[in-house]
């Protein structure tokens, strides 16, 4: 395996009994990349994460991070790695000073040095004047913080965050993000899974998407969206279509698929023959429109929605 990536997956398969979580993945996180994991629940992200972590033994298939097996150099890969759970599992009865202390003699951080790093890691995360308070009386954004200051504290190449702003408010999702972001400008890799489809668009440099584990797509956001997404015409109509004016709009070229609420109309389009854009098929719909009798109130032409191409690629939400 390569040492130049950050993650490399092999044919990474993991079975439970008859049962397969993990079915042949392979993909690479290069070094220096916010890399997102998504996949509906029961996708197998999760299993893949803890094989990743070196918490589970694949049933085949090989890891490396960083160039070191996680399973058979665990306290190398360790210290590595720095993980965010979707709990924060701290302790509440302590400070935040105390839990950063803890973690501090936990991976061997010589005396000399926890201070100061302690100290450090409270600033980042915005909590100096909180360091002496019990975590019990922190809200979640403010535990969600401290748990990422644990996670940096070793100064580990690459980052785990599961789920990383789940029940916070959304002024300490944006707090948290630009936590993230720093991680990249600093070097750091960063692994994310999220069920919030805008924070992976914002977030990530590249995205997988994995379903009855099994690998779907993996690309930019951008470059997802332009693959497998359809662009959307939403028109608003003077008053319901009839069914003649339907048919004709869904017999159109370059029209994938129609939808009908009352006055409004949802389009979606794709490539017609010859090669032309998904926009060229607009000027055949509004003939249409007028041809049959139509009038329309208000149109709109859009790009699809990351959460419009998941779930083409995969029919289900990600809360399923």
């Amino acid at each position: 395996m390569s040492e130049a990536a950050a993650i490399e997956v092999r044919g990474l398969v993991k079975r439970f009994g008859k049962f397969t979580a993990v079915d042949g993945l392979d993909f690479r996180v290069e070094r220096g990349e916010i890399f997102g994991l998504l996949g509906p629940n029961g996708s197998g992200k999760t299993t893949t994460v803890n094989m990743i972590s070196g918490l589970s033994a694949p049933t085949a298939g090989s890891v490396a991070i960083l160039g070191v097996d996680p399973l058979r150099q665990a306290q190398a890969a360790r210290r590595l790695l720095g993980v965010v759970p979707q709990e924060t599992a701290l302790y509440e009865e302590l400070t935040a000073e105390r839990n950063l202390l803890f973690h501090a003699e936990l991976f061997g951080i010589p005396a000399r040095e926890r201070a100061g790093r302690v100290s450090a890691m409270l600033e980042l995360a915005q909590l100096t004047d909180r360091a002496r308070s019990r975590v019990g009386t922190f809200s979640g954004g403010m535990k969600r913080r401290l748990a990422i200051a644990r996670a940096l504290l070793h100064r580990p190449s690459l980052v785990y965050l599961d789920e990383p702003t789940l029940g916070v408010d959304v002024q300490a999702r944006r707090v948290i993000w630009d936590y993230i972001l720093a991680m990249k400008a600093e070097g750091r890799t960063v692994l994310l899974t999220t069920n919030y489809l805008e924070e992976g668009e914002r977030l990530c440099d590249r995205m997988a998407i994995i379903d009855h584990g099994r690998l779907v797509a993996l690309d930019t956001p951008a470059a997802l969206k332009a693959r497998f997404g359809s662009s959307i015409l939403e028109l608003e109509l003077q008053a319901p279509p009839a069914a003649d004016l339907l048919a004709a709009i869904g017999a159109l070229a370059g029209v994938r698929e129609l939808g009908a609420d009352g006055e409004r109309l949802r389009v979606t389009l794709a490539a017609a023959g010859g090669g032309d854009a998904p926009a060229a098929a607009v000027p055949r719909v509004l003939a249409e429109v007028s041809r049959l009798g139509g009038a329309v109130r208000h149109l709109n032409l859009r790009e699809p929605s990351l959460d419009e191409v998941f779930l083409g690629l995969t029919g289900r939400g990600l809360r399923d």
